[in-house]
């Protein structure tokens, strides 16, 4: 199987069956609602901007250590910071 990095592999998913999609989907998602999806609104979004940032050695290491997409992780903290100062 192909592997796509962060990317879903969209062909191979509209093939599935309905079987296979309940059967890889995480435990959490097994006892939806029928109407879990009525009120959905589609959330683009924001483009980002590059930018250099010093961190601390020890900061940078712990968000890496949790994983991929760290730098969007640094990202949603300083989000909700700056969200909360703002009020």
């Amino acid at each position: 199987m192909k592997k796509h990095k962060g990317r879903i592999d969209r062909d191979r998913v509209l093939a599935m069956s309905e079987e296979e999609v309940m059967r890889t989907s995480p435990p959490e998602l097994a006892h939806l609602p029928d109407n879990f999806w009525d009120n959905a609104q589609l959330v683009m979004p924001e483009k980002k901007v590059a930018v250099s940032l010093r961190l601390d050695r020890d900061v940078l290491a712990w968000y890496r250590a949790g994983g991929p997409r760290y730098q969007t992780k640094i990202n949603a903290v300083l989000k909700s910071y700056a969200e909360r100062a703002r009020h």
